[in-house]
């Protein structure tokens, strides 16, 4: 019996930890996304720009989650290009 509850203790930690070593690596690519979306904005520089690059880079970190494109339409609220102001090169 203490055989058997120890494997059932043993599996469980095991099986949360596996859960946070993947929670940490998508936290990570979450703040590498807009890590990348706010550098862009500093150098694109311009004006109005800063809920398209805050919009494009939470639909970047939720696209790769669970859920996809699904939830990161629902987290941005609406698709980046909506807050893109006009005039703004392609570039970003």
């Amino acid at each position: 019996m203490k055989l058997f509850t120890g494997l059932i203790f043993c599996s469980l930690v095991l099986g949360v930890s596996s859960q946070w070593y993947s929670f940490i690596g998508e936290a990570a690519q979450g703040a590498w996304d807009m890590y990348r979306a706010y550098s862009d904005m500093r150098e694109a520089n311009y004006k109005n720009s800063d809920k398209y690059f805050h919009a494009r880079g939470n639909y970047d970190a939720a696209q790769r989650g669970p859920g996809g494109a699904w939830a990161a339409k629902v987290i941005s609220g609406k698709d980046p290009n909506h807050f893109r102001p006009s005039g703004l090169p392609d570039k970003y």
